[in-house]
């Protein structure tokens, strides 16, 4: 284990996603990488700070009332009121089950991405593992992820366009190892690019969205998926995503 790799394992550790070998990999690897220990007893402690009772509000006691109210079970059973007391007979259990496994099987939604795009935007900045590679250099930034990653994405500089290129990081999304290039704007303004191969897609024109106050934008080029995710004025990212695509078809990239 490297320590690039630690903060997919750091968080998957904290929050107990890690499988038996993993959890014990990543045990080792803190009784020899001392940088790594500390930021894992950090984080921690910032989790145990923010159980601390005092930080807990008590809801109001009318709140309280009407919420336990809502939860007290129905005195009909509700599996009993959807199949009307059985007249369905199996055409109703049937039903039943295909509904439940739905919502068992159903993949995740665009939206729990989103989310999961801005949590690792954010976590960048709190954490202080916003780039594994720091350069503004795209001749080092590119070569440091081949064979960390299914396929290592464009990297331009574009500082002359006012995003000058922080450096790169692995990032871990929807079960996937995937690139971050970092990019900064306006003094104080981050922006993350996630990229990760997608062979299967075809070539999607950029959408918007927005999610928690942040601003993503998605396009697929050449097999690759790009998410850009910034605190920053919609335009400007626009003008970020346009400038990147140019830097990139100057690299050998199909421009749309």
């Amino acid at each position: 284990m490297s320590c690039p790799d630690k903060s997919v394992l750091l968080h998957g550790m904290l929050d107990g996603e890690l499988d038996v070998v993993g959890a014990l990999a990543f045990e080792a690897h803190l009784k020899e990488c001392p940088a790594c220990a500390a930021e894992y007893r950090r984080q921690q402690a910032i989790r145990m700070a923010l159980r601390r009772p005092e930080l807990r509000d008590r809801a109001p006691e009318a709140l309280r009332r009407k919420l336990e109210a809502a939860l007290q079970p129905p005195s009909v059973p509700w599996w009993r009121r959807f199949l009307g007391d059985w007249r369905w007979g199996g055409a109703g259990a049937a039903a039943l089950a295909m509904a439940l496994m739905l919502l068992l099987v159903l993949p995740r939604s665009g939206d729990d991405l989103a989310r999961q795009l801005v949590d690792s935007h954010v976590r960048s900045l709190l954490a202080e593992h916003l780039v594994d590679v720091p350069s503004s250099d795209r001749h080092t930034v590119k070569p440091w992820f081949v064979g960390k990653i299914d396929a290592a994405p464009p990297v331009v500089d574009l500082a002359p366009q006012g995003f000058p290129l922080v450096g790169g990081r692995l990032d871990y999304l929807d079960r996937r190892v995937v690139a971050a290039l970092v990019y900064r704007h306006g003094g104080g303004h981050i922006v993350n690019l996630f990229v990760w191969p997608n062979p299967d897609a075809a070539d999607a024109a950029v959408t918007a969205e927005t999610e928690e106050g942040y601003r993503l934008l998605h396009w697929v080029r050449s097999g690759l998926e790009f998410w850009a995710v910034a605190d920053i004025d919609l335009s400007e990212l626009q003008a970020f995503q346009a400038a990147y695509l140019q830097g990139a078809a100057a690299q050998g990239m199909p421009q749309p």
